[in-house]
């Protein structure tokens, strides 16, 4: 299947590294024009250096911080004055890890405006001119953990949950101007936020990180951890004109670690 995105401008969020990164590369590869967006300049500027450029896509970044929503907000407003986007990659970094006994009130706060007033505000933002044009794609980077929560995540659980349930509402407004809104569940895939929760847990249980990746790839009917390209792949074919019928679901990428339905 080819996809062809020429033209198209897509604004990917954490896109500095991970499956963010390997996301916008993806894009690029089918011809959109990428606004990369994370916190790290130098990485921000590394990645649109090594974007496909063969096409005569033009690449772009915004610096932010997703977890300082106030300054967020001004940016992402701002940037859209002058700006407009055809495809919405949400993603942002994962908030802390840690049980429900372990958080207090104000890391529910601070996950919320990570995981959903970000997305939200951006979404909001990119809608229009979406709607003015009668076609868009809105993907929205979630976890596995909102179907079955994770005990050690349970911020990414709550909010993850929220976001996906608003998506859901917000499809169904939206459908009739031939915009699309999907949610992908992520599994475990090798990046280093993966890296992170796993040496935390390891150094937790006093054990080496080895045996805990291990243990992880022997949840995975596939016995082994995601590639951040194979994400890509996936994501990339919502964001085509081939998935123009598919829009308010949650679709699990995870290597069938789901149990559920």
């Amino acid at each position: 299947m080819k996809i062809d995105l020429l033209g198209k401008n897509a604004l990917v969020g954490g896109s500095s590294k991970g499956i963010g990164k390997a996301i916008a590369e993806r894009l690029a590869l089918s011809g959109a024009n990428i606004i990369l967006m994370a916190s790290n300049e130098h990485r921000l500027k590394k990645v649109q250096n090594e974007l496909d450029q063969s096409r005569g896509q033009r690449h772009q970044y915004l610096v932010v911080d997703f977890s300082d929503y106030k300054t967020y907000s001004k940016k992402i407003a701002l940037f859209f004055k002058n700006n407009t986007v055809d495809i919405l990659i949400n993603n942002t970094q994962g908030p802390p890890a840690g049980g429900a006994l372990e958080k207090e009130i104000a890391d529910y706060q601070a996950a919320f405006d990570l995981l959903f007033k970000c997305v939200v505000q951006t979404t909001t933002l990119a809608l229009p001119h979406m709607q003015k044009q009668k076609w868009g794609r809105i993907i929205n980077v979630a976890s596995v953990s909102v179907k079955e929560p994770l005990n050690y995540l349970v911020l990414s659980n709550s909010l993850r949950a929220a976001m996906v349930t608003w998506a859901k509402s917000l499809s169904l407004e939206i459908a009739a101007d031939q915009i699309t809104i999907n949610n992908t569940l992520t599994g475990f895939f090798d990046t280093e936020r993966i890296a992170q929760l796993n040496s935390q847990k390891a150094e937790k249980m006093g054990i080496d990180i080895a045996e805990v990746r291990a243990a992880m790839e022997a949840l995975v009917p596939m016995k082994r951890i995601g590639k951040p390209e194979e994400y890509a792949q996936f994501v990339c074919f919502l964001a085509s004109e081939q998935a123009s019928y598919i829009t308010g679901t949650n679709i699990p990428i995870d290597g069938g670690l789901l149990k559920s339905l």
